[in-house]
C-alpha cells in the first residue's frame, strides 16, 4: 500500500477545494486576471456574499493554490503558478 506523503496530502487538500463551484470559479478568475482584491473577486462573482468570498479565498490559499499580498487594508490574491501547474493544470489551459 502506499505512504501517505506530504505531497498526496496537499493535492488531497487542492483538489476538495476545487470541487466546490464557487472554488473553482475563483481559482479560474484568477488565472485568467493574475492579481485582484477580495472586492473585486465579489464584484466579478456576483451572488457570493463577503464572509462566504473570505471563507473560499481561506480555502484556496490554506491548500496552497492561491498567494496573497497585503497593502495596507487590502488584500490581494494571485494564482500560486507553481503549484497549480503540478497538480491543477486544467486551470492554466
Amino acid at each position: 500500500m502506499m505512504e501517505e506523503t506530504a505531497e498526496i496530502r496537499q493535492a488531497v487538500k487542492i483538489y476538495k477545494a476545487l470541487g466546490e463551484p464557487t472554488r473553482l470559479k475563483i481559482a479560474l478568475l484568477l488565472t485568467g486576471e493574475r492579481t485582484l482584491c477580495c472586492s473585486d473577486i465579489g464584484s466579478k462573482l456576483e451572488s457570493v456574499a463577503g464572509s462566504t468570498l473570505s471563507h473560499h479565498l481561506k480555502q484556496l490559499t490554506e491548500c496552497g493554490l492561491l498567494d496573497l499580498r497585503k497593502d495596507g487594508t487590502y488584500i490581494y490574491y494571485s494564482m500560486n503558478l507553481d503549484v497549480a501547474r503540478k497538480y491543477a493544470p486544467y486551470l492554466l489551459q
